[in-house]
């Protein structure tokens, strides 16, 4: 089995026919549904065929479609901006793409992916707005499925909406300023009162409210988003963070954050990184948050993207004291947490009716110092511990925790890029925890839970933190 790629073979495009020839060839269905689709357009379609089925021949009259019966001519193709060969006879359509091919037209032949210079899609016409749906031949059904759910997605007064916003471009053009004013007062156009009015019809007061937007366009001012990316798992970011990425000028993010959730963003945002990852900090937590306040002065809107949750040790704090200080506005947008994720890949309970009622989140960190914090007794008296960036620190926890009175058969779930494709998923007990300190290769972030819920969890995916008599052998030794 081949690789799986991200890349396509075909690059999707739209060709300008409007009064140019499209050339159909063929008698019967194939010939039909390339001409109800070309129907779409404002090209000049001209049927060639010979004797045509009775459907397909009513139909080409009814729609006043040019035809041209006879034989095959390679001078037929000339001139023509595009070619369909649908005749039914395989090497008949072969030779026709041979000769479009010869005058350098672009040519499709009907259930031959190796003669088609292009495919045809499944449309959603809207015109002028349109989405064409391909699948480089892995089915038509699946692109009619698309299709269809696309089709119940889109207004069908959205054409209407375009056809009036092409006859402001000029203005706007003329008196909105370029970049992110003129993408806001767009923004505004398309999901606003204007479009609420020509939906309902009223297209005199879609005009109107369009002639108040653009007079009361200026400036915009600069606005920060704190957005939670989940724990890495592209379809747990939420439909507000992704709508808000599409809206940036600039999005700024942590190195835990997975390419392919910046990716997300809007295609010609500016992307900034800040690294913050243990070990290879590119930006002091200072120069983040003059960074921010800086472009939110510049008028961008800014999108702040950090792993798991921002309120959820992702020094938002920091961060909003800044921007209020220097009056940005800025809005949270909540993510999913790492502990939510890691307990879902292991269909772990954080809480559990009559043994853990309560749950803890903290950083290994928390249990390197002298004192032992507050909520340790939490722990011995059955409450959950979701320990975040705690590998490194593993062996100080596991004794802390044991020193502050928690059994050493207490479960624990240790789950390294929780969500995603990759993560790995390991059990053992709290005495065994010191073991992940040597576990070099878990190279992504790693949450340990810990408790007696955790028993509750589905250990048929993970694998042991150490095996059992090799950890016996130590305790006994200790």
């Amino acid at each position: 089995m081949p690789p799986r790629t991200e890349q396509l073979s075909a690059f999707p495009a739209f060709f300008r026919v409007e009064g140019r020839v499209t050339a159909v060839f063929g008698n019967g269905d194939e010939a039909f549904a390339k001409v109800r689709l070309l129907l779409n357009t404002q090209a000049r379609i001209v049927a060639y065929v010979q004797s045509p089925e009775a459907d397909y021949h009513a139909f080409l009259i009814a729609n006043r479609i040019e035809t041209v019966r006879g034989d095959f001519s390679s001078d037929q193709i000339k001139g023509a901006a595009l070619v369909f060969a649908a005749t039914g006879d395989a090497a008949a359509d072969r030779a026709i793409v041979d000769a479009a091919r010869a005058e350098r037209v672009p040519a499709n032949a009907v259930d031959q992916p190796d003669y088609c210079d292009f495919y045809t899609p499944a449309l959603v016409n809207r015109a002028p707005v349109a989405v064409a749906i391909g699948t480089e031949g892995a089915g038509p059904v699946l692109a009619q499925m698309i299709r269809a759910q696309i089709d119940q997605m889109l207004s069908p007064s959205l054409g209407k909406l375009a056809e009036l916003a092409t006859r402001f471009r000029k203005p706007v053009e003329h008196l909105v300023p370029r970049g992110v004013a003129r993408r806001m007062f767009w923004r505004q156009f398309f999901s606003g009162p204007v479009a609420d009015a020509v939906n309902a019809g009223h297209i005199a007061q879609a005009e109107q409210a369009a002639d108040e937007l653009l007079q009361s366009s200026r400036e915009v001012e600069g606005r920060v988003w704190l957005v939670g990316a989940g724990p890495g798992a592209e379809d747990l970011l939420t439909l507000r963070a992704q709508r808000v990425m599409m809206e940036a000028d600039v999005i700024v993010y942590d190195a835990l954050v997975p390419q392919a959730i910046v990716d997300m963003g809007r295609r010609d945002a500016e992307r900034l990184s800040v690294g913050k990852r243990k070990g290879c900090h590119s930006k002091s937590q200072e120069e983040i948050n003059d960074l921010l306040v800086q472009l939110g002065r510049e008028g961008k809107r800014v999108v702040r993207l950090k792993s798991g949750d921002p309120l959820v040790y992702g020094r938002a704090g920091e961060e909003m004291a800044a921007l209020r200080a220097a009056g940005i506005g800025y809005e949270i947008v909540p993510g999913i947490t790492s502990a939510f994720a890691a307990a879902a890949d292991f269909e772990l309970p954080l809480t559990l009716r009559g043994v853990a009622s309560s749950l803890v989140f903290t950083t290994g960190h928390d249990l390197t110092g002298d004192v032992l914090p507050d909520w340790a007794s939490l722990a011995v008296s059955g409450a959950t511990i979701a320990v975040y960036m705690g590998r490194t620190v593993a062996a100080s926890v596991a004794g802390r925790l044991m020193q502050a009175g928690l059994p050493p058969e207490t479960t624990v779930a240790i789950i390294e890029n929780a969500s995603r494709r990759d993560r790995r998923l390991m059990h053992g007990i709290l005495r065994d925890l010191p073991d992940l300190e040597h576990r070099d290769e878990l190279g992504g972030p790693v949450m340990v839970i810990i408790g007696d819920a955790v028993a509750g969890a589905n250990f048929e995916q993970s694998e042991p933190l150490v095996r059992r008599e090799a950890a016996a052998r130590d305790y006994a030794r200790n």
